[in-house]
């Protein structure tokens, strides 16, 4: 069967291996196999390819892969929570799940609803529950105030603004172009505002005399410090991302003055930490704001596994209008 891998670190485009690997046989007691329907292309999976990511592979060939769904097509012995044709969610560590056929413990999956979009829920393993912990687990959220975030148009931008909603938040959504706010806005973003210089005077003229305490940065370098010049005093940025390249930064007077603090946001440590209790009533408020429509993330493309070439180079590209997912043979699309 297929499956992807890279053996150096550079563009993922240019790096990315199609392989034949051995098929994972028949499932053992508690074990299912699973097809695979379909992964997201994030930007974390664009940085490990890049060697630049936080958890760095200790040596190559790497298989690569995270997040997605797949359709149950063979159960073990003992497993009676499951059943061929269920589908779950597939996300057992940072790489490893682009090929085929998996073979995985059952103890730790769900079969998700049958009726929601099986594109949303691929992508629900990792965007909707980081910004849902970064609203939640920093400052406490309180109807009508604000939050500010940059790259709004991301697939975690877009679930920022709707979780934002739900939790009686208003949204600053800063951009990189003006045409992206007819997209933000339909979506329910309060104020859409292109970056720049004078990025905090433009936000306190749009919000007034509104309550700014947390900002979601996914920048870094300039970015960041315009988002913390854009808060009440005691605010908090919260960086979760690199796709400038350059270090996050803070205004010295900005820490020192207004108490502006910094805080990173990986959720592999609370992947880590949370106990199954946790982790099940934050999927479960998730999948069901998914199946409800709620949560609906844009779409540019679906590839074959046997394209992911063509895949992850779409995906590196700006203004490409939505998330790009790889499809195994379950995807039925």
């Amino acid at each position: 069967m297929k499956a992807v891998r890279y053996s150096q670190f550079g563009p993922a485009h240019e790096v990315v291996e199609l392989i034949d690997v051995a098929e994972p046989g028949a499932p053992g007691p508690g074990e299912v196999v699973i097809e695979l329907e379909a992964s997201p292309i994030n930007p974390a999976t664009l940085l490990q390819f890049e060697g630049r990511y936080g958890a760095r592979p200790p040596a190559l060939p790497v298989h690569a892969g995270s997040e997605g769904t797949g359709l149950i097509s063979a159960v073990g012995e003992g497993v009676g929570h499951l059943k061929i044709g269920d589908r779950v969610q597939i996300l057992f560590g940072a790489s490893g799940n682009w090929r085929e056929r998996i073979l995985a413990k059952a103890a730790r999956l769900f079969p998700l609803p049958q009726g929601a979009d099986p594109l949303q829920l691929a992508m629900f393993g990792i965007n909707p529950p980081t910004a849902w912990l970064m609203l939640n687990d920093f400052v406490k959220p309180e109807a009508g105030g604000w939050v500010i975030q940059n790259a709004a148009n991301s697939g975690v931008g877009h679930n920022v603004i709707v979780l934002a909603k739900s939790l009686g938040l208003k949204t600053v959504n800063v951009v990189r172009r003006a045409e992206l706010a007819d997209e933000l806005t339909a979506l329910g973003a309060d104020v859409v505002l292109v970056d720049g210089p004078d990025l905090a005077e433009r936000v306190r003229a749009a919000i007034g005399d509104g309550v700014l305490k947390l900002a979601i940065d996914a920048v870094g370098g300039e970015a960041t410090a315009r988002l913390g010049a854009s808060l009440n005093d005691g605010g908090t940025v919260v960086s979760y991302g690199l796709l400038s390249g350059e270090p996050f930064r803070l205004e010295a007077r900005e820490i020192v003055f207004r108490n502006i603090t910094l805080r990173g946001f990986w959720l592999q440590h609370w992947f880590n930490a949370a106990k199954p209790q946790e982790m099940q009533e934050v999927f479960g408020r998730l999948i069901g704001l998914i199946a409800q429509g709620v949560i609906k993330v844009p779409v540019a493309a679906t590839y074959p596994l046997d394209r992911v070439r063509d895949a992850l180079a779409h995906a590196a590209r700006d203004a490409r209008g939505g998330k790009v997912l790889v499809t195994g043979p379950a995807w039925k699309g």
